[in-house]
């Protein structure tokens, strides 16, 4: 009779000691290192701009769209299918124009290959190769839907092939980049990942994943990790000078909207009672730096004062006791 080998086990607390050494940022903030995702967004939404940033930033240690710091920069390979290598080049060219940099300044490499398709083995193989001896950081693939020639819509297919890209991370600890459409009727705001086309696995499998949307004439970048919080949501514009490039409209809508919201927020929770600076980041699960810029406006505009060591809303003044017996008696 065949012996039944029992499944490995491993303490947690030897997990916990060995986690010491597990990736956390490619680039802070926007992409897990070693994380696999989708840009997602409608047509004409910046969705290859977005992501030849992400690649000339990891390919040449420079912030992502000016404010996103890289972690882990090193190699890129980039696959795209829509676009000849010679206009892919003259993007990346601009990009990194924009930044001061060269061609030679980036550690990035394109796939050119007529076809590649993600559910042939032979092309997986292919592709296992060229990482192994590429050794890249991260991967992007350009755009998903011509990547494959299986049902997007049915979870058993789309789950064995997003399998078989999680299975290719984790062998080459390599972070991949999945360019993709939306459905023609979206989701409502603030659920951008239901409105991913296709199964509802593409949305369950990110580690992280971008979100592009116009929205009054403007394109707002929305941002989700699985085991992170995620930073406010940005307005983004497509640069001209000093050359073509995607970058973060400082203190565009999307901003002061997010600052309206935390304000009230802070607002709704000192109403209750003072709070310090500590309590109210925790309870509002805010960034340190977007907690103190709400503070800040909020004590300039004489919203909240200080109370001690935190803030609490400012009291009305009390009104004298012979002025009340005055109204109360009807007297001018």
């Amino acid at each position: 009779m065949e012996r039944i080998e029992p499944l490995p086990v491993v303490a947690a607390a030897s997990i916990e000691l060995a986690s010491q050494s597990r990736p956390g940022w490619l680039i802070d903030g926007l992409w897990a290192a070693e994380g696999v995702g989708v840009i997602g967004g409608a047509p004409k939404c910046c969705k290859t701009w977005l992501s030849l940033d992400l690649a000339v930033s990891v390919a040449s240690g420079t912030p992502a769209l000016g404010r996103f710091p890289v972690e882990a920069p090193g190699p890129v390979l980039l696959y795209g299918a829509e676009d000849a290598p010679v206009a892919l080049r003259d993007r990346i060219a601009a990009i990194a124009g924009a930044r001061g940099l060269g061609l030679p300044d980036l550690d990035l490499g394109l796939i050119v290959v007529d076809s590649l398709r993600l559910d042939a083995p032979r092309d997986r193989a292919r592709l296992r190769a060229t990482l192994s001896e590429r050794r890249p950081r991260l991967v992007i693939l350009d755009p998903l839907v011509r990547l494959h020639r299986i049902d997007e819509n049915s979870a058993g297919e789309m789950s064995a092939l997003l399998g078989e890209l999680r299975a290719l991370q984790r062998e080459q600890h390599v972070a991949i980049v999945l360019v993709h459409h939306v459905r023609k009727n979206g989701a409502p705001r603030g659920q951008d990942g239901q409105s991913l086309r296709g199964s509802g696995d593409l949305h369950a499998w990110g580690d992280s994943n971008l979100y592009l949307r116009r929205r009054d004439g403007q394109l707002l970048l929305t941002v989700e990790h699985r085991s992170a919080p995620s930073p406010p949501p940005c307005t983004l514009e497509l640069a001209a000078k000093p050359d073509v490039h995607l970058r973060v409209v400082e203190g565009g809508p999307a901003e002061r909207d997010i600052a309206t919201e935390t304000a009230n927020q802070v607002l709704e929770r000192l109403s209750a009672g003072p709070m310090s600076r500590e309590a109210l980041r925790a309870a509002l699960h805010l960034r340190n730096a977007t907690l103190g810029e709400v503070l800040v406006r909020l004590r300039a505009d004489g919203r909240i004062v200080r109370a001690g060591d935190g803030f609490r809303l400012p009291q009305a003044v009390p009104v004298p006791t012979s002025m009340q017996e005055r109204e109360r008696n009807g007297a001018p």
